[in-house]
């Protein structure tokens, strides 16, 4: 059985938000307007934090890409009174949307920030409702919303590889639309228990670390720190 999980770059990333764009487009993702943005209700799935460095003109922008980090013993589980939340056996952690009644107990547990509830019913003007994914349904007002590694897209390559003949997913036959859509190959992902597998084998990397790893939720997400700060 797969444990999905993957590594970051940052010595790779430019900060250029293709993964956004493409996981808000995949994932059926609610654009938000001027208004709502005044008040907040912006909503995106991956998110990339800034931190500028230096003095004008010596500046110096680092970009981390910030996701669901899919623990293997996520807090948010503990807390949510109706099983909304949940981790299949492959470790990727999901919402089942009708069960959830907006409680917002995860969101307040999740150490990371990365849940995000969907305060109005999502509107897509003009051709934008044409472009929605039919593979994702839309969400409706009330409930939380998270990264799930694009866990339709798990589906759709494990029916290919049955109808294969049957085979084991192999690596690369399964990759979130983030992964997909990077310019940079900054973003790795795959089967951590494969000892084989790219993923697996840069996460024992001497650049890679773990966000809020002491807190013992053990993400699955992994970063690559930039090479001349690896000392």
């Amino acid at each position: 059985m797969a444990r999905w999980g993957m590594v970051i770059d940052l010595d790779k990333c430019t900060g250029c938000q293709s993964c956004v764009v493409a996981c808000k487009t995949e994932n059926n993702v609610a654009i938000s307007n001027s208004e709502l943005h005044k008040q907040h209700r912006t909503m995106s799935w991956i998110r990339i934090h800034t931190v500028i460095e230096g003095k004008y003109p010596d500046l110096r922008s680092r970009f981390m890409p910030l996701l669901c980090q899919h623990c293997d013993h996520p807090p948010c589980i503990k807390v949510c009174p109706t099983s909304a939340t949940y981790k299949d056996e492959e470790g990727i952690v999901g919402q089942i949307y009708p069960r959830c009644i907006g409680c917002r107990y995860c969101a307040n547990a999740c150490p990371y920030a990365i849940k995000y509830f969907n305060y109005y019913a999502p509107k897509w003007p003009g051709m934008l409702k044409k472009m929605l994914n039919p593979d994702v349904s839309p969400r409706y007002a009330g409930v939380i919303e998270k990264c799930t590694f694009c866990h339709h897209r798990l589906i759709k390559a494990k029916e290919k590889a049955a109808a294969e003949g049957k085979r084991k997913l192999k690596e690369g036959d399964y990759q979130p639309a983030c992964v997909e859509s990077c310019p940079t190959k900054a973003l790795v992902f795959g089967d951590l228990d494969d000892e084989t597998s790219q993923v697996s084998l840069l996460k024992k990397s001497r650049r890679a670390f773990r966000i809020l790893e002491d807190l013992g939720t053990e993400p699955k997400v992994y970063y690559l720190k930039e090479k001349e700060s690896e000392h």
